[in-house]
């Protein structure tokens, strides 16, 4: 049986919060009870329940396919419950405002904008940044060129210009030969983006050093610089480098919460103040007021709080997972290229159809993701994995190619 909730296992700002709700003139006394609808099978689901951390609530209890799989843990959702929350479009919600001063200073930045989605923040940088006919300068396999339904183009009316590359990372003498001659006959080369980590590329890590020779390359020629950091913390780990120093050349920057982090949504995007403000406006009219938001930014606080070291563990695991997987005939990985969290490797050798191998995984309760290639998978550890995970996948792949 759980015990009831009492009032001691509220936080002061809650209990000042809703004092004008709780039963008798003067609220409730000390340990009092909670009201009957806190105790409530939802409520105890939210304070109570075992969840997230590697519960199997899916048909995959190993599921490979993304970081975003990730769940809430049991704290993280106590956490969002117990959220001071006001309105975020004012900038009244004290618990989003938190998370932004806690981003901004994570990176080294003036201000920062919690946002819905990392999309959104690229989105929105990209219409700060750019006015209708200027040109983006990315690597050829980052989200905004594959996965953001052509949103330049749509919401900045802005061109990209793509950058082909082996590892993801790109050299300040290919920048330089992508940059459009002062000719108006071409597009205005406006913003160089940089993904760090660069997930199509298996998570590949951009160098401190490699950041800074684009950057300066960038300053060169007077143009602005994003950082697409939606796994940037998996960087930090990885690296030993600083947000803050990953940060440092870039201005706007952005980290997600939603992956490995663990948090059920949001992203973080950062920069000047001025950027801020302009960004604030491109927030609205993308339609991403969310008002009483504290309760989502919670998650995000506790996360920055306890979830960034632990990504640690992941990376540790996906080299596992990679050492596993190149000793499977017909199954090829780089296993050298393994630096985070994301797993890249190719059935062609096997014979078997991608479409077949994942029917013959989902029945072991195993899933990872397509690529780009119709032979190319993607499997992505992250702290819902179970730890016996990594063992049961590749009995799976065993059992599927066999």
């Amino acid at each position: 049986m759980h015990r009831p909730l009492r009032k001691n296992d509220l936080p002061a700002g809650i209990l000042n919060q809703y004092k004008h709700r709780l039963p008798g003139p003067r609220g409730m006394k000390e340990n009092a009870v909670a009201p009957a609808a806190w105790q409530s099978p939802a409520a105890r689901r939210i304070f109570g329940r075992p969840c997230g951390n590697g519960e199997q609530m899916t048909a995959f209890p190993y599921d490979f396919s993304s970081d975003t799989q990730t769940r809430p843990s049991p704290a993280m959702r106590q956490a969002m419950a117990l959220a001071e929350v006001g309105d975020e479009q004012k900038r009244e919600d004290p618990t989003v405002n938190r998370l932004q001063e806690m981003v901004a200073h994570l990176t080294g930045k003036e201000a920062a904008l919690f946002l819905p989605t990392g999309t959104m923040c690229n989105l929105i940088a990209h219409a700060v940044h750019c006015r209708p006919g200027d040109e983006i300068i990315l690597e050829a396999g980052t989200h905004p060129v594959h996965f953001e339904g052509g949103g330049p183009a749509v919401h900045s009316r802005a061109a990209m210009r793509l950058i082909e590359t082996e590892s993801g990372i790109f050299t300040a003498e290919q920048l330089e030969a992508a940059i459009r001659p002062d000719d108006p006959h071409f597009p205005h080369t406006r913003l160089v983006c940089v993904e760090n980590t660069h997930n199509l590329k298996g998570g590949r890590v951009w160098a401190l050093a490699a950041i800074q020779s684009v950057a300066a390359m960038a300053r060169k020629h007077r143009l602005l610089l994003h950082l697409d950091g939606a796994r940037l913390f998996n960087a930090v780990v990885a690296s030993g480098v600083s947000a803050k120093e990953f940060c440092e050349p870039f201005d706007s920057c952005w980290i997600d919460l939603s992956k490995g982090l663990g948090c059920p949504v949001g992203a973080v995007l950062a920069g000047s103040r001025e950027f801020i403000a302009q960004a604030w406006r491109y927030k609205h009219t993308f339609g991403g007021a969310m008002r009483q938001a504290g309760i989502i930014a919670a998650a995000g606080v506790y996360a920055l709080e306890h979830n960034i070291n632990r990504l640690a563990d992941d990376h540790v695991r996906a080299r596992k997972l990679a050492e596993g997987l190149a000793v499977i005939k017909g199954v090829s990985v780089d296993v050298k290229a393994v630096e985070t969290n994301i797993v890249v490797f190719d059935i062609a050798g096997t014979g078997v159809s991608r479409a077949e191998f994942l029917r013959r995984l989902a029945s072991h309760g195993v899933r990872f993701s397509g690529l780009m290639k119709p032979t190319q998978l993607r499997g992505v550890t992250h702290l819902d994995i179970p730890p016996d995970g990594v063992d049961k996948a590749l009995a799976a792949v065993r059992s599927a190619l066999t």
